[in-house]
């Protein structure tokens, strides 16, 4: 079990009856008096792993109270990404090799907590550290094969027919860039310019040419998890939406540049895996030289804004944070 353990969650903590209920209700683990070692995990939210002690059940719960004061917003949250992670796993995205992780149960009074499936498995962080820190790029290269063909069933599975709106995503374009301006990251000048870049992918008819698909909409290397052979699981879907698979793709491969860039130094690094990440992902299509040329067209503007979204973050250094800013920009000129 991954994370550091803190104790035993005391019999009388209404977290107790609310896992003792699933795991008796949904896991069928009969244990008369269920006894539940706590592990804290890291995370964006508050994430604790919790292991039955007699069964070995393991629960993972993550608790959306500590983000908002208001406990009805916090499981309007809870119950958005429990919505979530139903609605892809009725597209067949369930056991192997394509798995979203089951959701259990959430609870508004229990600090909006969510309560989700543990899923064994290799983080795509740790795969990617194995290729920018200790070369091993035939690893790296399997797993972008496998997270490729997930997301392309995904993506497939739920296209929807309806034109994407890319002006959502010059949007989002926008509110990056607003941010990155209030924490002083770039000036006037620099938030011209990459206003005046995303003018130029507006006007490019293939940005609107694609169509709506379910999203995981947060497609970052700790939210992919490698099982066995092709086996990969989605966690983490509390920003999924509809919109251009390229969000998705984009940021994919717009966290393995920035993986290079921070651990080698070497943007040029990157580019084969991004190659190889985008050609896996074309073939799983009828068309797959067309969609292969279409995702490499609009990738550069998906990545662009994956970096930026990156550099407005309080741990990046400005330094390191221009040498994202300056790349969103090369990669933004593309158009």
């Amino acid at each position: 079990m991954n994370g550091r353990y803190v104790g035993y969650l005391a019999g009388d903590d209404p977290l107790h009856g609310f896992l003792s209920r699933i795991i008796r209700d949904l896991m069928e683990v009969r244990e008369a008096h269920p006894a539940f070692r706590v592990f804290r995990l890291s995370g964006s939210n508050v994430v604790y792993a919790y292991q039955e002690k007699f069964s070995g059940t393991r629960i993972i719960c993550k608790f959306y109270g500590p983000r908002f004061t208001d406990l009805d917003k916090a499981a309007w949250m809870a119950r958005q990404e429990y919505e979530g992670l139903e609605t892809l796993r009725r597209y067949n995205l369930i056991g192997s090799p394509h798995h979203v992780i089951r959701p259990l149960g959430f609870s508004r009074d229990i600090n909006g907590v969510l309560a989700v499936e543990y899923y064994a498995g290799e983080e795509f962080s740790q795969a990617i550290a194995r290729a920018t820190q200790h070369r091993d790029d035939r690893h790296l290269y399997r797993r972008l094969t496998a997270l490729a063909s997930f997301l392309a069933a995904q993506h497939d599975r739920t296209a929807n027919g309806t034109a994407v709106d890319f002006g959502t995503d010059c949007a989002y374009l926008d509110t990056v860039t607003g941010r990155l301006r209030r924490a002083r990251r770039i000036g006037s000048d620099d938030a011209d310019e990459l206003a005046r870049l995303r003018d130029r992918w507006r006007e490019r008819p293939l940005m609107w040419q694609d169509q709506q698909v379910w999203l995981h909409g947060d497609a970052t290397p700790a939210n992919f998890l490698f099982g066995d052979g092709m086996d990969v699981a989605a966690i983490d879907l509390e920003r999924m939406k509809r919109g251009d698979r390229m969000f998705d793709v984009g940021r994919v491969a717009g966290e393995l540049q920035h993986a290079f860039m921070r651990d080698s130094g070497d943007r040029h690094r990157a580019d084969p895996f991004i190659g190889h990440f985008l050609r896996e992902y074309s073939r799983h299509f009828p068309d797959r030289q067309g969609m292969f040329e279409s995702v490499t067209a609009r990738a550069p503007y998906y990545m662009a804004l994956n970096l930026l979204r990156i550099a407005r973050n309080d741990y990046i250094d400005r330094d390191y944070g221009g040498r994202l800013t300056s790349q969103a920009k090369r990669l933004l000129r593309a158009a």
